[in-house]
């Protein structure tokens, strides 16, 4: 097997703002595009020619891929009316042809040597298709699969209570073969008024020929903004030191740390990795960068900051006396000094965030602020655990911010002041 094809088209609508001016599969991820480790993972399984199956901000992606140097061959195909993962599925029927390929999903992400595994089994059983299943606490968001003897028996897309007869979750990863084509030809507009490839799965499931592989190792949905974080730290969790970039005398930098080449680490920094740092950023002096941080390029944390577990992205500046936590930061934003990340609420329960207008459960205890691109804070300015500032948004002074900010809105704060006159001599 030495073809795959991404699906990769998806308008990332829960992702935002953090995907307001990009898709989300080039979202960073321990220093690199979500997209980039798959293929990375791919390349490394003996895959040979991807198609990636793309759509919103398509040239984005596409020039991100192509400015990388890859082992395979890379080619795009433009799903312009996203009807559907299963007609984004058909356009790679030419591409694919009669051989077996991988077909997955480009927001999931997963552990070391999934791809070897996947590959080895859908050759030696002959299966028409094999699905990628992971077991998982609460599998009720997912469509999950009943298997029987390593073969799967039905597949139920958000299940009702009554309905859960498996654990198993449809991880989004497959290995086709020819019948994948026939089944999506014959599957009609879903309830969404899509057209879906677990409908044309489950045609071929009711032929008794779809194999289930247990995924080897971890597995993750990124769907949704904290979903980075938690990519964030199993990847970083693989990393190896390398310091690549300049370190002054004075600072410190313990464990995995990465530091790239044109970083400049300032007197006084104390670093405790798994830490990511790209290239051509100023550390310092005098911070302090705690586990799973993953800084892009050109950014600037400045004297008496704190930052942990948290991702931020290209050209961010976080000013002085500020302290972000647990949090996700866009490009070209910058913090007014003593901008502070709460993350924790005092009840101890999970932070809740609004996604598409509803608010949702992240299943955090901690979590901080997600903040898109060209956001600018006020000195001063205090932000509520799960709060979301959209892009181009702003604070003034002194601003405690409980609420959502939206896109390109000014916040400000209102106070009454009263001049009087004092002593002097």
């Amino acid at each position: 097997m030495k073809k795959a094809v991404l699906l990769a088209a998806g308008d990332s609508t829960r992702m935002l703002p953090l995907s307001a001016n990009q898709p989300k599969h080039l979202l960073p991820i321990a220093g690199k595009p979500l997209i980039f480790h798959t293929m990375e993972a791919l390349e490394k399984a003996g895959i040979r020619d991807t198609l990636v199956v793309y759509g919103y901000h398509a040239g984005k992606l596409r020039e991100a891929v192509e400015t990388q140097s890859w082992k395979m061959k890379i080619s795009f195909v433009n799903q312009k009316e996203r009807k559907g993962t299963a007609h984004a599925a058909g356009y790679a029927k030419k591409f694919v042809g009669k051989n077996d390929a991988i077909l997955m999903n480009g927001d999931v992400l997963v552990g070391p040597d999934t791809f070897d595994g996947l590959i080895e089994l859908h050759k030696v059983k002959e299966f028409d298709m094999t699905l990628s299943v992971k077991p998982i606490k609460d599998p009720s968001i997912y469509g999950i699969v009943e298997v029987q003897k390593g073969l799967a028996k039905s597949l139920i897309e958000r299940p009702e209570p009554d309905q859960m007869v498996s654990k198993l979750v449809n991880a989004g990863i497959y290995a086709i073969s020819n019948p994948l084509w026939d089944a999506i030809e014959k599957t009609e507009l879903s309830s969404r008024g899509e057209y879906e490839i677990t409908d044309s799965i489950s045609m071929l499931i009711e032929k008794g020929n779809v194999g289930a592989y247990s995924l080897p190792s971890w597995w993750l949905d990124i769907g949704n903004p904290w979903d980075l974080l938690k990519a964030n730290k199993l990847l970083l969790d693989q990393s190896k030191r390398r310091i690549e970039g300049t370190v002054e005398d004075g600072a410190v930098v313990k464990g995995d740390v990465v530091i790239k080449e044109g970083t400049i680490v300032k007197s006084g920094a104390y670093i405790e990795g798994p830490v990511f740092i790209d290239g051509e950023s100023v550390i310092g002096p005098n911070c302090y960068l705690r586990a799973y941080t993953s800084l892009g390029k050109r950014v600037k944390i400045g004297n008496a900051v704190e930052i942990k577990n948290s991702i931020i992205m290209d050209d961010t500046n976080v000013g002085h006396l500020s302290y972000v936590g647990d949090s996700i930061i866009g490009q070209r934003s910058n913090f007014g000094a003593g901008t502070i990340t709460a993350n924790l609420r005092h009840d101890n329960n999970s932070i809740f965030v609004t996604v598409k207008g509803e608010r949702t459960n992240s299943g955090r205890r901690k979590l901080g602020a997600i903040i898109g691109d060209d956001v600018k804070t006020g000195i001063g300015t205090s932000i509520a655990p799960g709060v979301v500032l959209h892009q181009g948004s702003q604070t003034g002074v002194g601003v405690i911010v409980e609420r959502d900010i939206a896109p390109y809105k000014l916040v400000i704060v209102k106070q009454d002041q009263s001049t009087i006159d004092v002593e002097h001599k």
